[in-house]
């Protein structure tokens, strides 16, 4: 009888460690995102990145921080994708997205979000399978395709308006349908 008792009393316990060992191995060194303030005026919004940390940040391809407001202070489409070391796709995809990432510097923003180093940023978006990329126009609207573009996306409305939040694309693109996307976009090439 009292191995019931101590096997009572130590299923809660256990349970209760493991789900606090979750959250604090899920927490553990999440970066946390800081206000930057704008190196740049919305007069100097096509401007390459300057020399400044700020600048240099927020033109990286690699996001540690997302701050679509201040990213919105350039002007420039933005194509956020998501994506993980892990993810077969999306390590076929990343040479794509690293050479276009170089070839619209100063044009667009391209930025690539590690799900798994930066989930807190993840789940901000609509992010169901990786890799996903999330497409804003320099006006900071999400992106909606020309009925012509041949490339499949999925639009995500707020619930309450009907108003479209996000425009996103599933799976890899080719360097010819991102340069299409941003032609759709504005972006002169």
């Amino acid at each position: 009888m009292n191995k019931r008792k101590a096997l009572r009393i130590a299923a809660p316990v256990i349970i209760i460690l493991f789900i606090l060992g979750i959250w604090v191995f899920k927490n553990y060194g999440t970066k946390v995102e800081e206000p930057v303030a704008p190196s740049q005026t919305v007069g100097e919004a096509t401007a390459a990145p300057t020399s400044t940390p700020a600048a240099a940040d927020d033109f990286a391809l690699e996001a540690t921080t997302l701050d679509l407001e201040q990213l919105g202070t350039y002007k420039m489409p933005i194509i956020i994708d998501f994506g993980a070391d892990w993810c077969g796709p999306c390590r076929a995809f990343a040479p794509i997205l690293d050479a276009m990432h170089e070839e619209m510097l100063g044009k667009a923003i391209i930025k690539y979000v590690d799900t798994d180093d930066y989930s807190e940023i993840a789940a901000r978006f609509p992010v169901s399978v990786i890799p996903t990329q999330v497409f804003i126009n320099s006006d900071g609207t999400p992106y909606q395709p020309s009925a012509d573009i041949g490339i499949e996306f999925l639009s995500f409305n707020n619930k309450d308006s009907g108003a479209l939040e996000f425009t996103v694309h599933q799976g890899g693109l080719t360097a010819e349908e991102l340069r299409a996307i941003l032609a759709d976009m504005g972006v002169a090439q």
